[in-house]
Formats: C-alpha cells, sequence, structure tokens
C-alpha cells in the first residue's frame, strides 16, 4: 500500500465519491435505457411509427452507416 500521507483520507474519500458517482451514472444509464425500449416496443406495438417510415413498411434493423473518408490534400 503507497504511503499517501497526511491527505490519505482525503484522497481515499475522493476515490470513494468518484466510484460511487460512476456506479450511480451506470446505473441511471441501463435503467434508463431499459425504459425508453420499453416505452418503443409499445409504440410499435400500438401501430405507431418514426414519421420517416412509410405507413406499410415494417421495422428495419438498424445498420452501421459507412464513414465518410477525408480526401488527402
Amino acid at each position: 500500500m503507497p504511503d499517501l500521507g497526511p491527505h490519505a483520507a482525503f484522497i481515499w474519500a475522493a476515490y470513494a465519491v468518484t466510484f460511487i458517482a460512476v456506479l450511480g451514472l451506470i446505473v441511471f444509464i441501463v435503467q434508463d435505457d431499459r425504459r425508453q425500449r420499453q416505452l418503443l416496443a409499445d409504440l410499435e406495438r400500438k401501430g405507431i411509427r418514426r414519421r420517416s417510415a412509410k405507413p406499410d413498411d415494417p421495422p428495419k434493423p438498424r445498420q452501421a452507416k459507412p464513414r465518410a473518408r477525408k480526401p488527402k490534400p
């Protein structure tokens, strides 16, 4: 264990607060993602789709877009 000197309590407290904050953000993001996916599934079940989708089109799986390369000078 490294010797942190007289400021050891402050340093450990700072690490603890940072760890708790990051953990809280991760939990919030996961919960929000689940809630948003559930809301989206409920809307799709009701027949409500994005404005850009045509009424006859079934929902398409999301695909990655190719990145445009910058021309070399």
